[in-house]
């Protein structure tokens, strides 16, 4: 029996390396492409360190490869520190590769049109990010920066984020232009959405709780109509200024997609027009039913 579960847990193991081997190398491609095509060419910045990279190459024109190699490297054994010695050592590896193809592949300039510029040089540099971090490491170090800063102070990693970009764009428009540093903040916003969107998906998931007096119905419905599983807790309810208990009660909850919330409201409503209905983002989910399509 033991003898049978090791090559299927090797397989195993090999299938996510190769997986994230994948996201990582197609990662590096696209963030060439966002550097080399648009970026680059035109003077063009983004946040985090890449816009220091891109900004520090533009005062002394020192290699931007190398630029990106030697300021990620701080990152990297924080990294390590913070995350993980894995995560360290693939971060290493990207950064290390997307720099040699920095240096020895060329992209000739793509457009000279300063929105497309702009938008497009913003998505495949965050697609390059992005991709990266769903292979399990990153290549630029500015979300490990503002973990270690937000443990250390009262600062949030939204904070440290917000108020690095700042610097960086306020020092563009002093040295440079104020056309630059604007054309800059819509690349990073462009980055900042695409990354977003590979790593949460298209199919953002919402998590609901619903209370209702007809719990049972409302927990068939969700199951047989719609085909998504349910969690049942036991609850106690209690109204009124003296905290009056309302008795034992069932509460509902499922994790369904975004484009599926309303249906399941409109299902629940049939049912019980007065059930407490709660809803919030989930980033991501794992295992279940979530992952299956609604049978129709």
């Amino acid at each position: 029996m033991l003898e049978e579960e090791v090559p299927s847990v090797s397989r195993i193991n090999l299938g996510l390396y190769a997986k994230d081997l994948f996201f990582i190398c197609s990662g590096i491609f696209c963030a060439t492409i966002g550097l080399k095509g648009f970026l680059l060419p035109n003077g063009f910045l983004d946040g985090g360190v890449t816009g220091i990279s891109l900004l520090v190459n533009k005062l002394t024109f020192i290699s931007l490869p190398l630029l990106i190699f030697i300021i990620n490297l701080p990152f990297i054994f924080i990294g390590a520190r913070l995350v993980s010695k894995l995560f360290a050592i693939k971060t290493l590896l990207a950064i290390a590769a997307l720099s040699i193809v920095l240096t020895f592949i060329d992209i000739p300039n793509i457009t000279d049109d300063k929105v497309l510029i702009a938008c497009f040089g913003g998505f495949f540099l965050g697609a390059g990010i992005g991709l990266n971090i769903r292979g399990g490491c990153v290549i630029d170090g500015t979300e490990v920066m503002a973990i270690f800063i937000s443990r250390n102070s009262s600062m949030t990693v939204g904070d440290v984020i917000a108020a690095f970009n700042i610097i960086i764009f306020g020092v563009s428009a002093y040295l440079f232009d104020l056309e630059t540093a604007l054309y800059s903040m819509l690349t990073y916003l462009a980055a900042s959405k695409t990354v977003d969107f590979l790593i949460n998906g298209i199919e953002e998931y919402i998590g609901v709780t619903v209370i209702s007096e007809k719990a049972d119905e409302v927990e068939k419905a969700i199951t047989v109509n719609l085909r998504r599983a349910v969690t049942i807790y036991k609850g106690e309810g209690g109204t009124g200024s003296h905290g009056t208990k309302n008795g034992d009660r069932k509460i509902i909850f499922s994790v369904v997609t975004r484009l599926e919330v309303q249906r399941l409201v409109i299902e629940i409503e049939k049912i019980d027009p007065d059930a407490f209905v709660v809803q919030h983002p989930i980033k991501d989910t794992k295992g279940g039913m979530i992952k299956k399509r609604p049978l129709h």
